[in-house]
């Protein structure tokens, strides 16, 4: 990770909540930090009729007021703010061709709604050529300002691997990346479809995976030896395996499919599931 770590700032407690989150990883990779704001794509409780001169101020006082909050927090900080007219989907999407990661709000369990209006999150979240991570407001594993501390227990970046080739290696990168600074564990997940067959060749289908799992975990526990790694292999339904694995999770990281244009774009079940229900912050990666 060399980029900078971008945050979509509304203004809304979500994209407060992703900020701080991304200042402390940004902070911990030593990375800088962008927030961007696009006041032409504003929340929808900024009423619609505002001239563009107010537009504009809302749009300053939000960059500044976060910012100065971050940086009281922490002073050494590599923080930069951007104030735009493009549309938040594109200068999204431009920057993260050459982002470490864009960080967006995500407004609640049961919802991916966007962070700005319509569907900007998951056009983001599908399109974009970095990984992307979606934070909500409230969320237990998350600091989201002086009075709200992040859970403690919340110790593992959970990794959910639909294949065990070298699709995976780009979603294991970056939770290796994820875990290491603080010394978190990753816990590598691997759902098995039920078997019509019977209850024992489950377990050895389960077995046979375990071993599969663990060369591919092989040369990233090379490269991160103080990082812990737990082997999570289960036989049911992908979502629901992913969900009871991510319970102490800080961070959980998915993946999907590089798109050929950005005229088409489309996320996985298990993806959607992900940013709809698990307990924390969600990252999506994408992978060929």
């Amino acid at each position: 990770m060399t980029g900078p770590v971008v945050v979509g700032l509304d203004g809304s407690p979500a994209s407060v909540t992703a900020a701080w989150w991304a200042a402390r990883e940004a902070a911990d990779r030593h990375l800088p930090i962008v927030l961007l704001h696009s006041w032409t794509t504003q929340p929808l409780d900024v009423p619609i009729r505002q001239e563009a001169h107010t537009k504009q101020r809302y749009g300053r006082d939000v960059l500044q007021r976060t910012a100065a909050e971050l940086l009281h927090r922490d002073g050494e900080l590599n923080l930069t703010t951007e104030l735009i007219s493009a549309p938040a989907t594109q200068a999204l999407l431009e920057r993260g061709a050459s982002a470490s990661m864009l960080v967006l709000g995500s407004r609640g369990h049961g919802s991916v709604a966007s962070f700005l209006l319509g569907s900007i999150s998951l056009h983001v979240l599908g399109l974009a050529p970095c990984p992307t991570v979606a934070v909500r407001a409230g969320d237990p594993a998350v600091e989201a300002g002086w009075d709200h501390p992040a859970a403690a227990d919340r110790d593992e970046v959970v990794v959910g691997l639909a294949e065990s080739g070298t699709a995976a290696d780009p979603l294991l990168e970056f939770a290796f990346a994820m875990a290491a600074p603080r010394g978190r564990g990753v816990r590598a997940v691997r759902a098995l479809p039920l078997s019509s067959l019977a209850p024992f060749r489950d377990e050895d289908v389960e077995a046979e995976e375990r071993v599969r799992l663990a060369e591919v975990l092989a040369p990233w526990r090379e490269k991160y030896p103080d990082v812990p790694v737990t082997k999570h292999v289960a036989t049911g339904p992908a979502t629901q395996v992913l969900l009871t694995a991510s319970a102490r999770g800080s961070l959980t990281v998915v993946g999907r499919r590089h798109h050929a244009t950005h005229l088409t774009w489309k996320l996985g079940p298990v993806a959607h599931a992900a940013l709809h229900h698990v307990p924390c912050p969600v990252a999506v990666v994408p992978h060929d």
